[in-house]
């Protein structure tokens, strides 16, 4: 009799898997912009200065934001993975590790988001 199709109920380690991934994807997008506006600087000085110019706003102050929140929870779940791949203990937690993961990343933010924003929007160092 053939097995029926199993059902993945989600959970923690189906969040934590998506967010790595989608993570992932926007640290690569921001690479490869980074790449792309500092090479502008061998090629066209004037217009190198005009990005780079640009990226002083408000708009961009939030994209920084969400960059940072990206590089934090993509490296912390980073480590969460390679803590499940290589312990029996850690696979066998995964859930909390996943909440620990998410603790360390609030903690992180509530410490860089008020002062970068300040910063952002003309309030602070």
């Amino acid at each position: 009799m053939p097995s029926l199709p199993t059902i993945y109920r989600g959970r923690e380690g189906m969040w934590m898997w998506l967010v790595q991934r989608v993570t992932g994807i926007a640290v690569f997008f921001f690479l490869l912009i980074h790449i792309l506006d500092t090479s502008l600087v061998r090629i066209s000085p004037q217009d190198y200065e005009d990005v780079i110019g640009s990226y002083h706003t408000p708009l961009y102050g939030i994209v920084e934001a969400g960059l940072v929140a990206a590089i934090v929870l993509h490296a912390f779940n980073g480590i969460r993975i390679i803590l499940v791949d290589r312990s029996t203990w850690a696979l066998r937690h995964q859930r909390m590790l996943s909440w620990i993961v998410w603790g360390i990343f609030v903690v992180l933010m509530a410490g860089f988001l008020p002062r970068h924003l300040a910063s952002v929007f003309g309030g602070g160092a």
